[in-house]
């Protein structure tokens, strides 16, 4: 998950709220402490903490309650606003600007930052939504560095534009100049330092000129914690940078110093990456990010994961049969394979309100990934009307699915229950178009087991 622990400890912060019978200043200041405390720890700046601190504490104890929620609810939103406005406020996504003929996105950082991983997941990113994508390699410094930026371009089939006799960043972009207009975007990866030198300064300073960047995207590591500051504000002032990707905000990351720092520079932040993978690569939204840190979900992101994993058509029919109450193993497998290709569960349960916030056991969705695979090879050993109709599978034809999958029956009577489960649900949902009527009717019928 992303920034766990700071996750993990701003919920626990909201759970006293939850438990406790009054909002009084006692409240106010162990939930302000706590908050200080998990922000610290995540490597955010201290003047920045304490700044936000103030703020929340003043909302708390000053601000009148609007009507219709309680205090405890207003507290809780009180918190979730504020951490949005530090972290940037509003999503600052890329416009492509379609008449331009490139769009050119230039890459600066220092070196193992992540600058040509970044590009080619950028390329990814707009090429899933329809552009035409191409790469420049200006990185004349690191050994390797167009090498590798040209492979990664090989494996997403779009065009990278190298040459690695060349020592010249600024030959190199002339030399191909002609081709550029071929293509939507333009991702230019250029060289880095161990630090933000004069020299560095100067060729980014002459690239820039020449070039004409209409994005200049700072790549950071979230590791780099309070640094990230110095470095964002040194970068912003040396080549104007409008945007910053921040990298490796997975796994053991503290990333607050990262995300805070950018967010007081000037340069917001526009894309941060999950993984290791050319898919790993979100568009910066504080507000979804702030909801998954709090376990309110991120609903927006869940979706964008949905579009991109189903195509419209198929939603739609397949909406309509769940709707119906009316769906077999052949949308079942649907599902399913959306579901794989929106990426690791762990990842999706953060994005969903309400789930965010469960202790979910990581084995327990590394085991249900794990029969997601094994239910898909199930499934390829059923006929096709088996696959239409589950009904008729009888204990001669499990025994005959679990030889030719090489499974055993007892996974393949799991899948059939998943079934029979899924499809109680889709009944309860038959005709509920109104989502207040659809939690009465679901209340204390939801099927043991579902999902989970």
């Amino acid at each position: 998950m992303v920034l766990d622990k700071l996750g993990s400890s701003l919920k626990e912060t909201l759970s006293k709220i939850a438990k406790s019978l009054f909002v009084d200043e006692k409240l106010v200041n162990e939930l302000v402490k706590d908050i200080q405390r998990a922000l610290l720890q995540s490597d955010v700046n201290v003047k920045l903490v304490f700044e936000l601190s103030t703020s929340i504490k003043k909302r708390a104890l000053d601000e009148k309650v609007p009507s219709g929620i309680s205090q405890r609810e207003y507290l809780v939103t009180i918190v979730y606003e504020e951490l949005t406005k530090f972290l940037g406020g509003e999503k600052n996504e890329i416009v492509i600007d379609k008449t331009k003929k490139p769009f050119k996105i230039m890459m600066v950082g220092l070196f193992g930052n992540g600058k040509t991983t970044s590009c080619s997941k950028i390329a990814k990113y707009y090429q899933k939504r329809g552009f035409k994508i191409a790469t420049l390699g200006l990185d004349v410094h690191r050994p390797a560095a167009p090498q590798q930026l040209k492979q990664l371009s090989d494996k997403l089939s779009i065009p990278c534009f190298i040459n690695e006799k060349e020592k010249t960043a600024l030959k190199i972009y002339r030399e191909f100049e002609k081709n550029y207009s071929e293509y939507d975007i333009l991702l230019i990866d250029t060289a880095g330092r161990d630090a933000l030198s004069e020299d560095l300064v100067e060729e980014l300073s002459s690239l820039n000129k020449v070039i004409q960047p209409d994005e200049k995207l700072l790549v950071i590591s979230g590791d780099l914690g309070q640094a990230a500051q110095k470095q964002a504000e040194s970068f912003h002032a040396s080549c104007g940078v409008t945007g910053v990707f921040i990298t490796k905000l997975d796994g053991t990351a503290k990333g607050g110093g990262a995300l805070s720092a950018c967010a007081v520079t000037g340069a917001p932040v526009k894309f941060i990456g999950v993984g290791e993978k050319a898919d790993d690569i979100e568009v910066f939204n504080p507000k979804g990010f702030v909801g998954r840190l709090l376990g309110m979900g991120d609903i927006e992101a869940l979706l964008e994961k949905a579009h991109e994993a189903m195509n419209p058509e198929t939603a739609e029919d397949l909406g309509r049969k769940m709707l119906k109450g009316d769906f077999n193993f052949l949308d079942l497998y649907e599902q399913m394979e959306a579901m794989g290709k929106m990426g690791p569960l762990s990842k999706i349960v953060e994005m969903i309100p309400g789930m965010g916030g469960m202790k979910i056991p990581k084995e327990m969705l590394e085991g249900q990934e794990g029969k997601l695979k094994k239910w898909k090879i199930i499934m390829s050993s059923c006929t096709k009307e088996e696959l239409e109709d589950p009904e008729i599978i009888s204990r001669e034809r499990i025994d005959r699915i679990a030889n030719g999958s090489g499974t055993s029956v007892g996974e393949v009577r799991e899948l059939l229950k998943q079934y029979k489960q899924s499809k109680k649900m889709m009944k309860m949902m038959k005709g509920m178009d109104d989502p207040e009527k659809m939690m009465k009717k679901f209340k204390g019928k939801m099927p043991k087991g579902f999902g989970m």
